[in-house]
């Protein structure tokens, strides 16, 4: 995400004019855009035009409109965000008060207004203009005819790179393809690779894939770099690591930040301390079941009674249409962190925040048993 200009008042409030300039800078902007804000962009209008002749006919102009957001919906197959509201900004097309949809696409500015830009919001926006520069991971995803590199940060995990290819069958005549193709891929991910993944920054790097596909690219790097003196990869390359996975798609990032020798490396960073407090909740629910609880009703009356050492919550909960609810989210977090406990924010675009959210998206582990949550509704 490229910020163009940032004011942000004393008291919270304030506007970011921003350019998505990734598909998952859409995604994020998702998560910044909430009920109530206001949001200025330019969007594409068919408009009726009368000709000298008194004729009409339509026409496509580009307005700048500012709507008052009253429901966000985010496209990831058409990567566009859309937001829909009443218009605020005098335009003699678009009257003050009518309903539009604007369109944030890649690569099209947009400014985003809200009476209060608090702390969750500011973070999002800071990993959001940087995620390179706070990255604890980077993981390199194969599989046969496709590759992705991600970064895995402190607060969202960006994707770098997609490449795709179509693999010819390995049998006969055909294998010459399978190997221009194959060497190609290895090429093109090798000089991504290096473009975006800083060893200055990130702890390691991880080449994951079913198969053999990680060790002949882990092998291909190794070669290449040797022949053209790659100094950032061959003075790093016991920082690169090979770990098996089911697939070479965006869920398999679950299955690299569970493999023990990732964890030895990033324990204590953000991602892992989430994979592991998840796992010593439902270890808490299954063998300490007073001293875990789920549900926004019985974590804040655990968290009333100053009960809650672990407060584990999903994003979704913070794009709430009800400002209130959401404040009430955010004011939970800094509480809990404020009396000593942890709060882990899990990302619904990842398996463990798709966990959580089964269990209603919010969930505690208690400093001391509290049985009696057991016998009140839910």
């Amino acid at each position: 995400m490229k910020v163009v200009h940032r004011q942000i008042e004393a008291d919270g409030s304030g506007s970011v004019k921003m350019i998505p300039e990734e598909p998952d800078d859409l995604w994020i902007a998702y998560n910044l855009v909430s009920k109530g804000d206001y949001v200025l962009a330019v969007t594409v209008r068919k408009v009726l035009r009368e000709a000298a002749s008194g004729a009409r006919d339509s026409e496509r102009m580009k307005l700048k409109l500012q709507v008052k957001v009253e429901a966000v919906e985010y496209d990831k197959e058409g990567s566009v965000l859309r937001i829909r509201g009443k218009n605020t900004l005098q335009n003699e097309h678009v009257k003050v008060g009518s309903y539009h949809t604007l369109e944030i696409e890649l690569h099209r500015y947009f400014v985003l207004k809200k009476s209060l830009w608090d702390s969750l919001s500011l973070d999002v926006l800071q990993q959001a203009c940087d995620p390179a520069a706070s990255a604890d991971l980077a993981v390199v995803l194969m599989q046969e005819g496709l590759a992705q590199i991600f970064l895995v940060g402190k607060s969202v995990t960006t994707t770098r790179s997609r490449i795709e290819a179509s693999i010819p069958r390995k049998h006969g005549p055909a294998i010459a393809g399978y190997e221009t193709v194959s060497c190609w891929i290895s090429s093109y991910v090798q000089s991504t690779f290096l473009r975006h993944v800083d060893f200055k920054v990130v702890r390691c790097a991880v080449i994951a894939s079913p198969g053999f596909t990680k060790d002949q690219f882990h092998r291909y790097l190794l070669l290449e770099a040797e022949r053209r003196s790659l100094r950032p990869i061959i003075e790093n390359k016991s920082r690169l690591l090979l770990v098996h996975t089911t697939s070479g798609y965006r869920h398999s990032l679950r299955e690299v930040l569970d493999a023990p020798n990732v964890m030895n490396l990033i324990k204590d960073t953000k991602a892992a301390k989430e994979v592991r407090a998840l796992k010593d909740f439902f270890n808490m629910l299954t063998n300490d079941p007073s001293r875990a609880c789920y549900g926004p009703k019985h974590v804040e009356v655990a968290h009333e009674r100053m009960a809650v050492q672990t407060l584990l919550i999903t994003d979704e909960l913070f794009r709430n249409a009800d400002v209130a609810s959401r404040k009430k989210y955010v004011n939970l977090v800094d509480s809990v962190k404020k009396s000593g406990g942890n709060a882990y924010i899990f990302s619904s675009m990842h398996v463990s925040g798709e966990q959580l959210a089964q269990l209603t998206g919010i969930a505690a582990i208690l400093r001391f048993p509290l049985p009696d949550l057991e016998d009140m509704e839910m």
